[in-house]
């Protein structure tokens, strides 16, 4: 008997069906000679401080640097204390019996460095010997799961994979645990949390929040031509920037009574601009970010339910790329989606038999391929399914269709002695653009047709005005470009040398950089404004706290990201990058309980309902000290976090003052009071609107 075991049950089940084994029991599926069973994601995990004696946080105790490692099954928080998940433990039961009687195990958990570590996490934990072969594949679909089963990879191949997991699994446990107590003790109030990975990406964002605050706002002032030629409109820009509006008026003055503009020097070439290529994850984080206004984490959980769907390929891939082999499928993709009413008439337009391969590259295909989509045909999606599965499919269309060949004119005009710039930009084969008809990125080169032009030629000038301009400070970050800073990292790094040694390493993988984004806004560090990023108070002072700190240094991080793709590759240690955490964990440790923080002076507050007991201030809420008083007031009110000044004013006077810029359940925003009463319930009060006589 053989024993597969999946990541999750919906997947096992997908493959029971196809192996035979339909014969229902607790825990797992039997049938023609196989077993399969299922985690329920991480089943096991690293111990946490507590199991190896050391409980709360004690600044003796640091750094914790556990030897060994000990592993312990998944607990999950009950008051104030973790206890073991009664389901974890029982699935558990089940597997280990599981494997005591089977010949052999297959492992088909997701087939990545996070699955690599579920299965052999649960193996160790159960100190199990028997032999397991790695089910490999990246669709569910049926031909897909069958080829997987024909094609099973020694266990051993895939050591490497597992060294790293375990290697990032260690090196997350050492940093995050040592210097988020580290950090705790010493602020002496509320509870932080540091990371790895986590602590330089809010880094970035705090130092681009900072920026964009700082920058100092500059007018200056361009003059704008509008020319007629040949029937033609068309628009010209001074290359001067005025810095005094005056300055412009009297030169628009000048350039109105002159009346023409001549070409002094043109510019014509040709440009073949590239299709994209496939998508990995992170690409379609930002596409679907900037376009459909989805999160990094909506997006990998709605490309998950499309994957379990078996509609497209596994999302949490790193490659844009399709080994050679697996050429022949792209046209029979395409003719899949020929059978749906919104590419029919795509489809049609194209040359099936002269499709574009740049997408093929064997060398550039890490454990997956880029997404693409399978040949079932979806049905039954939801708005943001059909979104993300659309955009997926017209990415594959526009991938392998030919390159779009632009004419780019430049040309310069001079009026008396002024001199003007204008680009013209004509398509002469649409190529890939042609898919969704979508020309240029209107953003940076917006289409202007241009008549003949040479040089020598005088143009009359139809209309001048002078334009106001402002510069602009560096942009706050969205998701799209915090994704995209996060893959890049290198560009984070002013010494040359490091960029070199970092190229192509980021912070985090494209499988985790939507968790660790999520877990800013889990810590209260960071808040949406719209699409933008920005620090709340209590990330940008634990930024300010770690700033010149390794901790929050992008090229370790890169570094750390490298050393654990050498660990996979079987080119570097485990250990030695073990010790290189656990130095650098000392270190950290070290530095962060030597800081002396200013703490805030907390109002001796009573408790509204009892009014007895003293209220204890903690960065999410407020509650009574009193046992038989279960008065708790959160602060985060509506998106907006209650500062000390008015929750002592809410305490004491029964009232808020206006607080501004809250957001309601339905997304809209709103200014009110909060009152609270003699019981200790609060409630909003909203302005008077201002009537109008």
């Amino acid at each position: 008997m053989k024993v597969v075991i999946a990541e999750k049950p919906s997947v096992a089940r997908e493959i029971a069906i196809l192996l035979g084994a339909t014969e229902k029991k607790e825990g797992y599926l039997t049938g023609n000679g196989y077993q399969v069973t299922w985690a329920f994601g991480h089943l096991v995990s690293l111990a946490m401080p507590e199991d190896y004696g050391v409980n709360g946080f004690q600044r003796e105790a640091l750094p914790i640097l556990p030897n060994p490692f000990l592993l312990t099954a998944r607990k999950v928080k009950k008051d104030k204390h973790y206890v073991r998940d009664v389901g974890a433990m029982k699935q558990l039961k089940t597997i280990d019996q599981l494997f005591k009687n089977c010949e052999s195990i297959i492992v088909a958990t997701d087939a990545g460095r996070e699955g690599e570590l579920i299965f052999r996490y649960i193996y160790e934990y159960l100190n199990c010997s028997k032999p397991f072969e790695r089910f490999w594949i990246s669709s569910l679909t049926e031909k897909a799961i069958l080829n997987g089963f024909d094609n099973l990879k020694p266990g051993k191949d895939f050591d490497g994979l597992y060294q790293a997991a375990v290697g990032r699994s260690r090196a997350d446990w050492l940093v995050g645990i040592n210097a988020s107590q580290a950090l705790t003790i010493a602020s002496g109030g509320g509870i932080y949390s540091l990371g790895r990975v986590q602590t330089p990406t809010l880094a970035i964002i705090c130092k681009r929040f900072l920026e964009n605050k700082s920058f100092v706002i500059k007018q200056y002032w361009q003059i704008e031509l509008e020319h007629r030629k040949e029937f033609t409109d068309f628009k010209s820009l001074s290359t001067i920037k005025w810095e005094g509006s005056k300055q412009a008026e009297d030169a628009l003055k000048s350039l109105q009574r002159h009346g023409t503009a001549t070409v002094i020097a043109i510019e014509i070439k040709t440009v073949n601009e590239q299709p994209p290529l496939l998508f990995d994850l992170t690409a379609l984080q930002k596409e679907s970010n900037i376009k459909l206004n989805l999160t990094a984490e909506e997006t990998l959980n709605i490309a998950q339910s499309l994957y379990e769907k078996k509609f497209i390929s596994y999302p949490r891939t790193g490659s844009k790329y399709i080994p050679e082999d697996m050429w022949v499928e792209v046209s029979k993709l395409i003719w899949i989606l020929e059978e749906t009413d919104k590419f029919k008439g795509v489809v049609a337009k194209m040359k099936i038999g002269r499709l574009h391969k740049r997408i093929v590259n064997d060398l550039k295909v890490t454990d997956h391929h880029g997404l693409l989509i399978t040949d079932k045909i979806p049905s039954a999606l939801s708005a943001k399914e059909k979104a993300i599965y659309e955009m997926i499919a017209y990415r594959l269309l526009e991938a392998v269709s030919p390159v779009c060949i632009k004419e780019i004119t430049n040309v310069v005009f001079q009026v008396i002695h002024y001199e003007f710039e204008l680009k013209g930009i004509k398509i002469i084969d649409a190529g890939w653009r042609a898919i969704k008809g979508s020309f240029s990125d209107e953003e940076k080169d917006p289409l202007q047709d241009l008549p003949n032009l040479k040089i020598g030629d005088e143009v009359k000038i139809k209309s001048a005005r002078v334009l106001e301009k402002k510069t602009t400070p560096p942009a706050l970050y969205t998701e799209a470009s915090l994704l995209s800073a996060m893959e890049n990292a290198r560009n984070q790094i002013r010494n040359e040398e490091e960029r070199k040694v970092l190229q192509g390493t980021g912070i985090g993988t494209p499988a985790t950089r939507a968790a660790i984004i999520e877990t800013l806004f889990k810590r209260d560090y960071v808040k949406r404004d719209k699409k933008a990023l920005v620090p709340s108070e209590k990330g940008l002072k634990v930024y300010e706290l770690v700033k010149d700190m390794k901790i929050s240094n992008v090229a370790m991080t890169s570094e750390w990201e490298l050393n654990l793709q050498k660990i996979e590759n079987k080119e570097e240690d485990i250990a030695k990058f073990q010790k290189e955490i656990e130095a650098f964990t000392i270190m950290i440790t070290q530095e962060l309980l030597a800081l002396s923080i200013e703490v805030e002076n907390e109002p001796e507050l009573t408790c509204p309902r009892c009014k007895v007991q003293k209220l204890t201030i903690r960065d999410k809420l407020v509650k009574c000290k009193g046992e038989n008083c279960n008065w708790v007031q959160f602060r985060n009110i509506c998106g907006l976090q209650l500062n000390l000044m008015d929750l002592e004013s809410l305490i004491t006077k029964g009232k808020t003052s206006l607080l501004k810029g809250m957001i309601s359940k339905s997304g809209k925003k709103f200014d009110a009071f909060i009152f609270i009463n003699e019981v200790g319930e609060t409630s909003f009060v909203f302005p008077e609107k201002k009537k109008w006589r």
